[in-house]
């Protein structure tokens, strides 16, 4: 239990700190309420509007592709943390990873899936 003490400190230190930071808002806050302020708010788009039209196709390929890599190179953090016990045979293996991951994004930049056009 002991080498989750610091994980429960942290998350204690930032409930209090939340917490502090949201009595001090509705304590020293002006309070001016207005119809705009009333209104949600979605994105600088009218709310509860019908849609204008169809996104282009290259919002969801930039979204998917920054989705892969990130998730990928997350990988990195935990072999960075055991790097030293995992050796040379844990750095090949890194390598490899890394080696197919930069592969994908070159041949990513070569399709033009990167291109705004």
């Amino acid at each position: 239990m002991s080498e989750y003490l610091g994980v429960i400190v942290t998350f204690f230190l930032a409930a209090v700190v939340g917490g502090a930071f949201l009595l001090l808002a509705s304590v020293l806050g002006p309070k001016r309420p207005s119809a705009a302020k009333a209104e949600p708010f979605e994105c600088g788009k009218e709310p509860l509007a019908l849609p204008a039209g169809r996104l282009p196709v290259k919002f969801y390929l930039v979204g998917m592709l920054f989705i892969l890599f990130d998730i990928e190179l997350v990988f990195l953090f935990p072999w960075a943390v055991v790097c030293r016990k995992l050796g040379l045979v844990g750095f090949v293996e890194m390598g490899a990873f890394l080696g197919v991951v930069i592969l994908a994004f070159v041949y990513a930049l070569q399709k033009g899936a990167l291109e705004w056009q």
